[in-house]
């Protein structure tokens, strides 16, 4: 028995009124018209700020017990999830563990859809059972129409195991909504190709990735002023990059910065440490683990030893 989905309810699923003559578009018409209804987007995502703002208060909360943060999606929004989580571990220095990306079919539909994948509720709870899911993980369930399957058995799985989880989708009254403890919904209106949310769904919920990992790892002292503190001198242009972060941190000269780099064993942290405070590098390794690797805080609290 197949099972009927009345797709037209959807927000995602509209047609949109400006686009309706776009297969006769001039190019420059036609990028006119993707860039006005871009420009949508980000004022929609505003409009969620508060509802991102508690997700990201609850993951940080439970990362700091020593839990993950985990995202689950198919499609589009599976690859987004999946794009977040890589990319913490070059950018911030942290374990691959720390933040994940799961996708229906697993990776190899980062290049080959697997459509029907998603329609499989098990799926979900089987991929986060290999991952050992505890109560101080964070699962944020990713779906454009806010009704897939493998998304809404991950994150009932999610909640009997005890972790929090959140639901993304670009659907008023979306059916994941129900099944998470924080629900962001956002509201980007109708793609300019009907159905394609790769569009301004993918966009919004990009941005919205972008603002839970950045913002946690700021709040997990990965950051200091806006400064990556945490990058990794794997290769020449990263070692100059390392450089560079030490001098503007503490406005030492090339040589300098260089000299505490080394004597740090390539640690940016202790490094800056190190030039800020005059101290050695043990001494600025134990303020630092004192303090979660904060960098802000170790200083604050050295000055109020004084």
């Amino acid at each position: 028995m197949k099972v009927q989905i009345n797709l037209n309810t959807l927000d995602t699923e509209q047609r949109n009124e400006s686009s309706m003559n776009i297969d006769t578009m001039e190019t420059m018409d036609m990028l006119r018209l993707i860039n006005e209804e871009d420009r949508k987007v980000a004022v929609a995502v505003e409009k969620v700020l508060p509802e991102v703002a508690v997700l990201i208060d609850e993951i940080y909360r439970r990362m700091m017990r020593g839990g993950r943060l985990i995202y689950i999606g198919a499609g589009t929004s599976g690859r987004l999830g999946v794009l977040d989580a890589s990319e913490c571990p070059p950018t911030y220095g942290v374990d691959p563990g720390l933040i994940q990306g799961l996708i229906a079919g697993g990776y190899d539909a980062l290049l080959r859809a697997k459509e029907g994948a998603e329609d499989d509720a098990g799926l979900a709870r089987s991929d986060l059972k290999n991952l050992s899911l505890n109560q101080n993980d964070t699962v944020v369930g990713l779906a454009a129409s806010g009704r897939t399957p493998y998304v809404i058995g991950g994150l009932d799985y999610a909640r009997e195991t005890g972790a929090y989880t959140g639901a993304i989708s670009c659907v008023r009254h979306a059916e994941i909504s129900g099944h998470a403890d924080s629900k962001i919904e956002v509201l980007v209106g109708p793609e300019v190709v009907t159905g394609s949310t790769r569009m301004k769904s993918g966009t919004a919920q990009k941005l919205i990735l972008n603002m839970i990992s950045t913002s946690v790892m700021i709040k997990y002292g990965k950051v200091y002023k806006n400064l990556m503190v945490d990058v990794q001198p794997t290769n020449l242009k990263l070692v100059e990059r390392a450089k560079g972060i030490i001098m503007q941190s503490s406005g030492c000269g090339y040589d300098e910065a260089a000299k505490y780099l080394t004597e740090s064993g390539e640690n940016v942290k202790i490094a800056i440490c190190m030039a800020l405070t005059g101290r050695s590098c043990p001494e600025c390794e134990s303020i630092l683990k004192q303090n979660q690797g904060n960098i802000s805080r170790a200083i604050r609290s050295l000055k109020e030893q004084n």
